[in-house]
């Protein structure tokens, strides 16, 4: 370990009141996994608010993440004190095409978390759909749900409706069945089932497993068509079903013990579907 990090550790354990003469780890858990859990952000992302300087641990602000909390600690960050976490909830939301996946936008557009209603708390998103991309996007509090959705070994199939320009072969959907590489970039074999042509556009069904950036519209323009619309429709087993554009509907507790195995939750509220208002440009979601 370089020298900093033993004076670091040192600074810590000095100011927990801990004998700096033993190897003994500090009690609780490193403070980014404590944010990502209470649903302040994912661990990667409280990292960088860590050394961003935007984290405070019992009126001191911090600058490195090689921190243990305890639950008598008192963190602030962005001038809010943080809870302790809430159960994990998870919910399904119908996002319409013209929102990002960011909390902030440098272009000022609108955003899928300045669209949620008031009265939900702090979500993350699992995984991202692009500005024109919409369907089913799953949202969460917790930071460990997060990371478990979105881990590649999870395979979960994810499933989308695409509409192309034009028509297209079954040679040419072979390539993707096959998988296919673009610009060095290799797509695992995709499920793509040709539904129909409609006027001047061919309606397709494609699953997959990976989802790596902007993945399908990629891949289809290898082939030589343009994507014009994607819905995503599922993923893993959350369906988006009938939910509306724009909708907001919380995963059931025993869905999410069932297909997650988290131990049992305290009982809450019976889970409600929400019909929210498009955001205006550049409106914010407090927090």
């Amino acid at each position: 370990m370089h020298w900093r990090g033993y004076l670091w550790q040192g600074a810590i354990k000095a100011a927990k009141g801990l004998d700096m003469s033993t190897d003994t780890p500090p009690p609780g858990d490193r403070i980014a996994k404590v944010l990502s859990r209470a649903g302040v952000a994912s661990r990667r992302e409280a990292e960088r608010m860590i050394e961003d300087g935007r984290v405070s641990v019992n009126g001191k602000t911090i600058t490195s993440p090689a921190l243990n909390i305890t639950a008598s600690d008192r963190i602030v960050v962005d001038g809010k004190q943080v809870g302790a976490p809430e159960p994990a909830r998870l919910w399904l939301y119908h996002k319409p095409a013209g929102l990002v996946t960011t909390e902030r936008d440098e272009k000022d557009r609108p955003t899928v978390f300045g669209s949620l209603p008031d009265t939900m708390p702090r979500v993350m998103s699992v995984g991202r759909l692009d500005l024109n991309s919409e369907g089913l996007l799953l949202l969460t509090n917790d930071g460990e749900i997060k990371r478990k959705l979105e881990l590649p070994a999870t395979g979960w199939l994810r499933r989308y409706r695409v509409r192309i320009n034009g028509s297209v072969s079954e040679a040419k959907l072979d390539e993707l069945r096959a998988g296919i590489t673009v610009d060095g970039v290799h797509y695992q074999p995709m499920v793509v089932t040709f539904d129909r042509q409609q006027g001047a556009n061919a309606w397709l069904t494609v699953s997959l497993r990976e989802g790596k950036n902007r993945e399908i519209r990629r891949a289809m323009g290898e082939i030589g068509v343009t994507v014009n619309r994607l819905i995503r429709v599922s993923y893993g087993p959350f369906q988006l079903g009938v939910l509306k554009q724009g909708d907001v509907e919380e995963v059931k507790q025993r869905v999410l013990r069932d297909q997650l195995g988290l131990a049992e939750q305290p009982a809450q509220k019976k889970p409600v579907r929400r019909t929210v208002n498009r955001p205006t440009r550049g409106k914010k979601r407090s927090s």
